[in-house]
C-alpha cells in the first residue's frame, strides 16, 4: 500500500512512523504547509506543501490526515474521490454536515473510513469500558483533560483554537467511551465555557464544559482547558459511576498534564462495587503513545485487506461530533441544546 501523511506535527508524525513500520506499507510522500523537522527516520521520503498536487502525483492508496481540522473534511473527501483510503485524525470535521459528507463520499466511492480515536485501540481503556457496562447503568460519567501548556505546546494549542475549542478537539474521544459504555442515546448538552487569555481571538474560549444528558438517563460532564495558567491538579479526572458502583482511573503522582503520553496512559483501575471491598488492576506494561498510532495503522490496514464493515465507527464519529459541536453551541449561545441524532 502507498500510504501519503499530510499534516506534520506530533499526530502527523507518529502516524507516519506508525506506517513506516506497517507490513507491505511503503510511504511514499509527507505534505505539510511549513517546512518543519522530522526525525531522522523520515527525513529521507519527499515532502510537499500542497496536499491536492501530492494527492495526484502520487496516487496513494491510502491517505493519512492529519491537518487542522478545518481541512479534515474537504481533504477526506478529495482523497477518497481519488481512489485512496483516509485514515483523518479527529474531529471529522468541524461541522455535523461535513461530516455526514465525508461518511457518504465513503459510502459512494467504498473507500474504507477510519477516524482517529485512539482510546478505542487501548487495552486499559478497552477494560475500563468492559469493567463499567458490566456493572450497568445508568451512568454517571466524569471525565476531564486539562493541560497546562506553554512555550511550543501552547502555539500548538493557539493554532488549533483558531478553529476549535478544547471541548470539541479533545471532548470526542470521551463522549464516544461515554456512548460505547452506556449504548443510549444522547439528547441534550448544556455547556459553559470561558476565554482566560488575550493570545487567543475573541470569540474563542481555551477553557469550557459541558453535560450531556442520555435518553436512558445517564449523565455526562466533560472539561476541558488549555494554557499556562491551567491548574495542574485534578486535571485528569476519569469516573464512571453507577448504581451499582464505580470505575476509575488513576494516575501515577509524577503524572504532568502536558505530557502526551500521559493522555492515554491509565496506570491503575480502581474497581469499587457497593458493598465490597474496592480492588486495583494495574495496567503496567500498557502501550505508549506510539505504540497506539502504530495499533491505528495496523487497523486502517485490516479494514482494508479484510473489507471490514466501518458502518457503526462512521455513525460513532458522527455522533460525539455532534455533541461535542452542540456542547460549543450551548457555549456561544447560553442555551441548552437538543440533539437530533
Amino acid at each position: 500500500m502507498r500510504v501519503l501523511v499530510a499534516g506534520l506535527g506530533n499526530m502527523g508524525r507518529s502516524h507516519a512512523l506508525a506506517w513506516l513500520k506497517q507490513p507491505g506499507a511503503e510511504l511514499v510522500g509527507l505534505v505539510n504547509r511549513s517546512p518543519v523537522d522530522l526525525p531522522p527516520e523520515l527525513a529521507a521520503i519527499p515532502q510537499s506543501q500542497d496536499f491536492h498536487e501530492a494527492l495526484h502525483r502520487l496516487r496513494p492508496d491510502v491517505a493519512v490526515v492529519s491537518t487542522y481540522s478545518d481541512s479534515h473534511a474537504e481533504y477526506a473527501v478529495a482523497a477518497m474521490r481519488a481512489g485512496a483510503h483516509v485514515f483523518v485524525e479527529k474531529p471529522l470535521a468541524t461541522t455535523v454536515e461535513d461530516a455526514r459528507r465525508v461518511v457518504e463520499c465513503a459510502g459512494e466511492t467504498g473507500r474504507k473510513l477510519v477516524v482517529g480515536y485512539i482510546l478505542r485501540h487501548h487495552p486499559s481503556w478497552q477494560r475500563l469500558i468492559a469493567e463499567a457496562r458490566a456493572l450497568g447503568g445508568p451512568y454517571v460519567f466524569r471525565l476531564n483533560l486539562n493541560q497546562q501548556s506553554s512555550g511550543a505546546t501552547w502555539q500548538v494549542h493557539k493554532a488549533l483554537m483558531r478553529t476549535t475549542p478544547p471541548i470539541v478537539d479533545c471532548g470526542v474521544h470521551y463522549v464516544d467511551v461515554m456512548c460505547q459504555i452506556t449504548d443510549a442515546r444522547p439528547v441534550e448538552v448544556r455547556g459553559m465555557g470561558l476565554r482566560l487569555s488575550d493570545e487567543i481571538a475573541t470569540e474563542m474560549y481555551n477553557y469550557g464544559h459541558f453535560q450531556v444528558i442520555f435518553d436512558d438517563g445517564s449523565l455526562g460532564w466533560y472539561e476541558a482547558g488549555w494554557g499556562p495558567m491551567m491548574s495542574d491538579t485534578a486535571f485528569f479526572v476519569k469516573d464512571v459511576v453507577s448504581p451499582r458502583g464505580a470505575v476509575s482511573i488513576r494516575m501515577s503522582e509524577d503524572a504532568r498534564s502536558d505530557d502526551i503520553d500521559t493522555h492515554t496512559r491509565t496506570a491503575t483501575l480502581r474497581l469499587h462495587r457497593v458493598g465490597e471491598p474496592d480492588s486495583d488492576i494495574s495496567m503496567q506494561g500498557e502501550p505508549g503513545h506510539q505504540e497506539l498510532c502504530d495499533a491505528e495503522a495496523a487497523f486502517m490496514a485490516r479494514a482494508i485487506a479484510e473489507d471490514m464493515d466501518l458502518d457503526r465507527h462512521m455513525r460513532d464519529a458522527v455522533s460525539s461530533l455532534a455533541v461535542c459541536l452542540a456542547a460549543d453551541e450551548s457555549v456561544r449561545t447560553g442555551q441548552p441544546v437538543r440533539l437530533r441524532i
